[in-house]
């Protein structure tokens, strides 16, 4: 069986910790390999040996490093097929979703290449009189991301791309469901020159989470996962005196007003909404329709869609609509929810709880599932379901529409669907949600912009990647000079000279 370890100092090692995890292929249920689990004292040696590589990658010009992520860029778009594969390997979704994960994640590299503009100073020529004034943003040090399953390869690159380009050394520790795509983008930003031991993949599970929070060396942290956990990080980074970004959970609300196209309104659900089995923290997960006409006329296009949905594993062909979730355990819980749903009086429209597939019954599948008539009160409505269940809860004015997504304890993401602007831009202005799409179903931010929620979504001032991303990962030194007298005389260069 495959043993994936953490990878050192530019290279591949095994662990030491006699500690390990199983992965699973979600599409079948068999354990196809296992991850060693780091100890206390591995990760300590690999943050000790990070700082020390810090130095010189910090020392190192920015338009070289720059250099490494356009060289990084290349190398992924070259093997976008072999980590498309990997994605799909271990998280389960398909081929085609996977090349978006990953896609995704370019961007932002892309962005890097530009981290010459944002890493710039300011200046003051004469603030006083002969002072000058001036300032320069200078690396953290090192800095570490703990990432979630449902991105193998997005949200890695979110958090290294960034905090290397700035001149960090990074502590990656990616979930330990999904860590081989971790594992092969570090093998390519080495290859794409950056140097050994300024980014180091350390896997493991709570263990290392708190031993990453609790190392003096560590600067800053960057999370994305559930907001229990990502609450946890942030409160015990603060603690110790970090910076934190720490990204949780979501309910993700859109409003559909009765002058809207309700057929693209359909299909924006549709892949909104059932996308990768649900497990994205964007996802779609309640409907709202504005008018008893408008929520049943929706209700009845939804319908034959969801049903020609095509389940299975990522090895059946593009045509898949969606896969497997994570693991047995998210299995049970969504089917659990969608039964707490039918209980509290929900009307359960499609039920996607049966679905079995010829040759992989012990996959973890889930069917797509669509409730109308939820209430805020009910569990199905409250919780994050994190799976392919999409609930409908019917408003009777636009105002109460929007006032329901306010109460709302998340705020991450939230769309309108309509064909009135000014209906569009109050929504846009007054709803205390940190993304907002207008007739846009997943209004996930360009890489040159900045990706963050509100609320209970997101723990932190700064948000992930754009310029926000270039704040959080270095520190602000101002300089105030005065010269009193002198000449320097070096004599003449008539000859461009190269940047060291």
């Amino acid at each position: 069986m495959q043993e994936i370890a953490h990878w050192i100092d530019g290279k591949e090692v095994s662990g030491t910790s006699g500690r390990f995890s199983d992965i699973y292929n979600p599409a079948t249920g068999e354990v196809q390999a296992r991850v060693a689990l780091a100890s206390q004292d591995e990760l300590d040696a690999a943050i000790a040996s990070a700082e020390k590589a810090q130095v010189g990658w910090a020392a190192t010009n920015p338009q070289r490093r720059a250099r490494v992520m356009m060289k990084f860029g290349q190398l992924i778009n070259q093997n976008m097929d072999m980590l498309a594969e990997l994605v799909s390997k271990e998280h389960g979704k398909t081929l085609p979703d996977a090349r978006g994960d990953v896609q995704r994640g370019l961007e932002v590299i892309e962005v890097c290449m530009g981290a010459p503009a944002m890493l710039k100073g300011e200046f003051t020529d004469n603030a006083g009189s002969g002072i000058d004034l001036y300032s320069m943003r200078q690396p953290l040090g090192v800095v570490a991301g703990i990432t979630p399953f449902n991105f193998p390869a997005m949200i890695p690159l979110w958090k290294m791309g960034p905090a290397l380009a700035a001149g960090n050394a990074m502590i990656l520790k990616p979930s330990e469901r999904c860590p081989s795509t971790s594992m092969a983008l570090a093998k390519l930003a080495q290859e794409a020159g950056l140097p050994d031991g300024v980014l180091q993949v350390v896997n493991g599970d709570k263990e290392v989470v708190d031993g990453i929070l609790d190392n003096p060396t560590i600067q800053a942290v960057g999370f994305v996962g559930s907001t229990p956990i990502a609450q946890y990080i942030y409160g015990r980074a603060a603690t110790n005196g970090k910076r934190a970004q720490c990204f949780g959970g979501a309910k993700n609300h859109m409003l559909i007003m009765p002058d809207a196209d309700l057929d693209k309104a359909a299909d924006a659900l549709i892949g909104a909404g059932f996308g990768a089995a649900g497990e994205r923290c964007m996802a779609i997960s309640v409907a709202v329709p504005v008018g008893e006409k408008t929520a049943d006329e929706l209700i009845e296009r939804l319908v034959p869609k969801i049903e020609k949905l095509k389940v299975g594993p990522y090895t059946a062909g593009d045509d898949v609509d969606f896969g497997p979730v994570i693991t047995k355990a998210a299995q049970d819980r969504i089917n659990r929810l969608i039964a707490s749903g039918v209980e509290a009086g929900a009307d359960l429209v499609v039920d996607g709880r049966d679905l079995k597939i010829q040759g992989y019954e012990n996959g973890f599948f889930c069917g797509p599932s669509l409730f109308d008539r939820v209430t805020p009160d009910m569990d199905i409505y409250k919780e994050e379901i994190f799976g392919p269940v999409l609930t409908t809860v019917r408003a009777q004015s636009y105002d109460e529409a929007l006032q329901l997504v306010m109460d709302n304890d998340y705020g991450n993401g939230t769309s309108i669907f309509t064909a009135d602007g000014d209906t569009a831009r109050d929504y846009a202005s007054r709803v205390n949600v940190g993304m907002v799409g207008v007739n846009f179903p997943i209004p996930v931010p360009l890489s040159y912009y900045t990706f963050g929620g509100w609320k209970k979504s997101a723990f932190g001032d700064l948000n992930q990647y754009g310029p926000d991303a270039f704040r959080f990962y270095t520190k602000t030194k101002t300089v105030t000079t005065r010269w009193f007298s002198g000449i320097k005389d070096e004599g003449a260069s008539l000859n461009f000279k190269a940047l060291d």
